[in-house]
């Protein structure tokens, strides 16, 4: 240690701080590292710390006075537009993904005037982000990247354009001068582009044809929606000129009808043909937009209508098929469970026909419930002013107690206990005079209670068998979602003591006609139902077969996602939950550093912690960060993201928590640390709040042009928000801290013109 130079041990002491801070590290090596750190940062001494802390509170004064440029490095900045990407695909059926274009246009018009980029600029970053994205996609999400990338941007690119537009600072020119100029740069990126193309390949398998090269694909959505001149086009790929690819709208346009009247015709039918049809669209990007306009007409109308079999084909061939992954880029999945609940809260089987097959597509409607609602947190659906509830969906698994069974639930209840375990058989009668919703409330329980009366020697084992098979034929296979749930609950209740229903619940899911669905939604379960009993010893029966079990599970999930559900089992309790937080946002930071697209899922974050405890443990990583000043712009692009993000309304909005909250108590605790950190930590407050501030105010402006509803965005406006700091401020006014950011924030003129109520500060 005593031959170490003072720079060198500033460059060893980086090192190991990064290892220290970003690694999973064994407590050995841990052990090793940290007296190791401790020894460098004696051997560097003030003066080489001091040095430290001054270049880097030199870099964020140049930062805040530089106003709304992101940094010195921004022309090069794929974080902001990369943790945008991510996230309207992630949360792409929420109110804030994808599939709302105007406030997706508004986003990235916000994003453009908080940069201050040029068109030129702002064109070339997007479309190198979003290859770039694709490229270090998953083999599980590159086809979701493929279709956002060829379908949906450049939708959000006409949008955008149409947004900026309206304050007339640029011209169509300027901005299709920006689209040349920037594919002109993608062309030249040939890595990402063979990657892309290599990525793709291998995740749609030998199709025939082969999809043309994505550059080629992305070339012609472009033209299609006029953002580039087909003369042009052929100057970045001659190729575009003889390619013949067969599409849907070109077929479409041979047969003389529209594309919605072609797959109308196509889809009409049963068996196989309509979903090689879908395997096509999901395949021929350019159409989905066009089929989603298809399929929310055709659940509006079989609503009003109370078509049952024109509802039940829909969502049997959507939820049994990816492409609803592809519609949720473009159409509010909301929509089409709103329209489902409200379909399914209104139809009865009373007057119906054939009360047999209305049943079971009763049941293609509830699995496509089942399917959807598990993407959303939210309980309530509205379409057209009408609201529904999906709640019941949730309380599918419940075993009522026959004394709290009343009224209709109770006659329900014994009739079809009566039908199903005393060979009276499911007559049409039965069906016509049951609510479907009342037979999926009270399903788990007539299982439950047959397999009790078993057990209490007051049914035989033949009688609960046959009854149970009536739950694996489709007329009410529909139910399964609850009564596997339900099952699995009573045996972990019983501590596997459960021979009988260990024997149900095989049965059913081994059913040949048990859903796929059914397998995928409650897959996680039996896995960690198998795992807990292998680790707990327990003797199961000798009739269960649990590695066909985890066989057709594998199946139904895919072997990757089998994979990670069983490696989360086996990990669980070796990584504490309460700490995916701060690993998301270490995660985060690290990829913006090595100049990889970075994502984080805020939402899951603020399902562990609370929002303060979130933005608490997000100032703390930053403080981490800002140690080494090239991390500061990254640091602060994904606080501006996290802190001014539109939440979904189960989340509240966090840049108010963090203004008026946080804030506050990081003046108190600023002011209590040493002089050297005092000022180092006040200069990153400074360098954060201008920046949310600012990125918060051109977002409501963009949201005003695109003509989006944001009166809840914030809870507030961003110049309420700055008043009430100005107010804060003041109440805290012989602090350093608080005099600090009242004097830099009040000093900076582009900051002021954004925010004239800060001018009083400085008076």
């Amino acid at each position: 240690m005593t031959q170490i130079s003072t720079t060198q041990a500033a460059v060893h002491f980086q090192t190991t701080n990064d290892l220290l801070l970003n690694f999973q590290l064994s407590p050995n090596l841990r052990g090793v590292l940290e007296p190791f750190e401790r020894q460098l940062r004696k051997l560097m001494g003030d003066d080489a710390k001091l040095a430290r802390e001054a270049q880097m509170m030199h870099t964020m004064q140049l930062t805040l006075g530089r106003g709304d440029v992101v940094g010195s490095s921004s022309n090069t900045d794929l974080t902001s537009l990369s943790l945008i990407f991510h996230t309207l695909i992630t949360h792409r059926a929420g109110e804030f993904g994808a599939s709302n274009l105007g406030y997706c246009a508004a986003l990235l018009v916000g994003l453009y005037r908080w940069t201050s980029w040029s068109p030129i600029i702002f064109y070339t970053q997007t479309l190198l982000c979003a290859f770039m994205c694709l490229s270090q996609s998953s083999s599980v999400t590159v086809t979701m990247w493929k279709t956002f990338l060829v379908a949906r941007l450049p939708q959000l690119l006409v949008a955008f354009e149409k947004c900026v537009n309206t304050e007339n600072t640029n011209s169509e020119s300027d901005w299709k001068h920006a689209m040349q100029n920037a594919l002109f740069t993608l062309h030249r990126r040939n890595d990402i582009l063979s990657h892309c193309d290599s990525m793709i390949a291998r995740a749609e398998g030998n199709l025939s044809p082969p999809s043309a090269p994505l550059f080629r694909c992305f070339l012609k959505e472009l033209i299609a929606h006029g953002l580039l001149d087909q003369k042009l086009a052929v100057t970045f790929d001659q190729g575009i000129i003889n390619d013949n690819m067969p599409s849907l709208k070109s077929e479409a346009q041979e047969a003389g009808i529209t594309l919605e009247a072609y797959f109308d015709t196509k889809l009409s039918g049963e068996g196989d043909e309509p979903r090689m049809w879908l395997a096509r669209i999901r395949r021929d990007p350019g159409s989905h937009a066009s089929f989603g306009d298809f399929v929310t007409q055709r659940f509006a109308s079989a609503t009003s209508q109370l078509d049952i079999d024109a509802m039940g084909h829909i969502c049997r061939l959507l939820y049994h098929d990816q492409i609803l992954d592809s519609l949720s880029l473009h159409i509010k999945i909301s929509d089409l469970v709103a329209y489902s609940l409200q379909f399914f809260e209104s139809y009865t089987c009373e007057t119906v026909g054939d009360p047999q097959t209305a049943f079971s597509h009763i049941g293609d409607v509830v699995m496509f419930l089942q399917s959807s609602v598990a993407r959303f947190k939210s309980n309530t659906f509205s379409v057209n002013d009408k609201t529904v509830s999906s709640e019941f969906l949730k309380t599918t698994a419940q075993v009522y107690p026959l004394n709290s069974l009343t009224g209709g639930d109770l006659a329900t209840f014994n009739a079809w206990l009566k039908a199903l375990f005393e060979s009276e058989g499911i007559e049409d009668t039965i069906l016509r005079s049951t609510q479907p919703k009342t037979l999926l409330r009270i399903a788990a329980s007539l299982v439950v209670h047959a397999i009790g009366l078993t057990v209490e020697g007051k049914m035989n084992m033949d009688t609960l068998r046959n009854g149970v098979m009536y739950f694996s034929d489709p007329l009410l296979n529909w139910t399964l979602v609850g009564i596997t749930k339900a099952l699995i609950h009573e045996i972990h209740q019983k501590r596997f003591n459960t021979p009988i229903h260990l024997e149900v619940l095989q049965t059913l899911l081994l059913s040949p006609s048990c859903p796929r669905l059914v397998l995928t939604l409650c897959g996680p379960r039996v896995m960690s139902l198998l795992a807990n009993r292998e680790q707990k010893g327990s003797v199961a029966p000798a009739a269960l077969n649990t590695a066909e079990l985890r066989q057709v599970i594998t199946a139904a999930l895919g072997v990757r996602e089998q994979a990670r559900i069983q490696s989360a089992i086996t990990m669980g309790t070796r990584v504490p939950w309460q700490e995916y937080p701060r690993q998301a946002i270490q995660s985060a930071l690290n990829m913006a550093r090595t100049n990889k697209p970075a994502s984080i899922d805020v939402e899951r974050c603020l399902e562990v912690v609370s929002p303060s405890q979130f933005i608490r443990i997000l100032w703390s990583e930053l403080i981490v960060a800002a140690t080494v000043p090239s991390e500061i712009e990254n640091s602060r692009r994904l606080a501006v993201f996290i802190l001014t993000a539109p939440r979904p309304p189960t989340t509240p909005p966090l840049l108010p928590i963090f203004l008026h909250n946080i804030v506050p108590s990081l003046i108190t605790h600023i002011d209590s640390q040493q002089e050297q950190t005092m000022t180092m930590s006040a200069e990153l407050l400074v360098a954060l709040v201008s920046s949310v501030l600012t990125a918060a105010m051109h977002l409501e402006l963009a949201l005003q042009s695109a003509t989006v509803k944001s009166q809840h965005l914030f809870g507030q406006s961003s110049s309420a928000m700055a008043r009430r700091l100005v107010s804060d401020l003041r109440t805290h006014k012989f602090s350093y801290t608080s005099s600090t950011l009242a004097q830099r924030l009040s000093s900076s003129q582009s900051f002021l013109a954004n925010f004239p109520v800060f001018m009083e500060l400085g008076t």
